[in-house]
């Protein structure tokens, strides 16, 4: 247990180092402290926080910086969330105040903004769930002997579309697979929609079309496509900026991580409810050990949760950055849904 004074004491040497880079000491401690306390008071405090482990003395000075478990007390025990700036609301309401075509559009957006405010690399996952996203539109475009492309539309806005051969089949023979697919497809959810694409709609098709297993595997790969989570990266570069050895066979390695969904998503933690921190050691990647990720869901109801997410320096600003996470998410949650109650009133 630590007493309220080690308590402020933590506290202030995590603000200033934030704030500095640099080792906090008993001095600029004493002159913080509200109550006078002398400098071998503080000194003794600082003492039985290293002792704990909290804090550690580096060989540059008598000065004392945070360690991760001290980092994590602070944020468990003493953080608390800043209320966003006039500007950080402005930036968000202006942002979120135009017509979105889709919700992917939403979320990319949603990234930018968390990077602009915190400064650091932010990821946002599209809000989907297999269970419940369905096939709405289906189309069939020929764009000349040879070649056709297929389209595809989920309820929630994703359009995707792939060019493929299909040799031998007539016009009237497409607009057969167009409408076998809006009769037996369209309008239901995409597990059952792939399910019934390997069980069913072959043995249908192949009463029209001779040789329908190419087209069969290319809509399957689109529905694969639909399905997967998407990841939407901003600030990228924001990130290198704070690596602490500015070499390539370090930076290399980084930013091929952060740079493909997989990797994100590997290290984001998309099943809190809350806003959730993650600490250097804590994230289980040598390359982000000098890293924290700070991650928020966002509930969409029947519509299934979403992620955003922060990735910066362990010596980052946790008290700013947790209020920005919690109120993003809250707008956020807010423009996805209105997004979904304007679609159900134009359909």
């Amino acid at each position: 247990m630590l007493t309220d004074r080690q308590k402020a004491i933590l506290q202030l040497i995590i603000r200033e180092y934030t704030k500095t880079g640099m080792p906090v000491g008993s001095k600029a401690l004493s002159a913080e402290i509200p109550s006078h306390v002398s400098s071998a008071t503080i000194r003794n405090d600082m003492a039985t926080l290293e002792s704990k482990g909290l804090i550690s003395k580096t060989h540059f000075s008598s000065g004392r910086v945070p360690s991760i478990e001290g980092y994590r007390y602070y944020v468990d025990n003493l953080v608390e969330p800043d209320p966003l700036d006039d500007n950080a609301e402005d930036l968000i309401k202006s942002s979120f105040n135009v017509k979105f075509n889709r919700i992917d559009e939403i979320v990319q957006e949603s990234a930018k903004v968390l990077s602009d405010l915190t400064d650091y690399m932010a990821v946002t996952f599209t809000p989907e769930d297999g269970d419940k996203m369905k096939l709405s539109g289906f189309r069939l475009v020929r764009l000349d002997n040879r070649q056709v492309m297929a389209i595809i539309v989920t309820d929630n806005g994703h359009v995707i579309n792939k060019i493929f051969r299909l040799t031998n089949v007539s016009a009237d023979q497409l607009q057969l697979i167009v409408n076998i697919v809006n009769s037996e497809l369209v309008g239901k959810p995409l597990d059952v929609v792939a399910k019934k694409l390997q069980y069913d709609i072959p043995a249908i098709m192949t009463k029209y079309v001779q040789t329908p297993q190419g087209f069969l595997n290319i809509f399957g790969e689109m529905l694969n496509d639909a399905g997967r989570d998407r990841v939407h990266v901003g600030g990228r570069l924001n990130l290198l900026r704070f690596a602490e050895r500015q070499d390539v066979d370090y930076l290399k390695p980084l930013y091929n991580l952060l740079d493909t969904g997989d990797g994100v998503s590997k290290i984001v933690d998309p099943d809190s409810n809350n806003v959730q921190v993650k600490i250097g050691s804590e994230l289980r990647n040598e390359l982000l050990k000098n890293y924290s990720i700070i991650t928020g869901s966002y509930d969409l109801k029947e519509y299934g949760h979403g992620v955003i997410a922060v990735i910066g320096p362990t010596r980052m600003p946790y008290s700013k950055v947790i209020g920005i996470v919690g109120a993003l998410r809250e707008e956020l949650t807010k423009k996805i849904l209105g997004y979904y109650d304007d679609q159900d009133d134009d359909n």
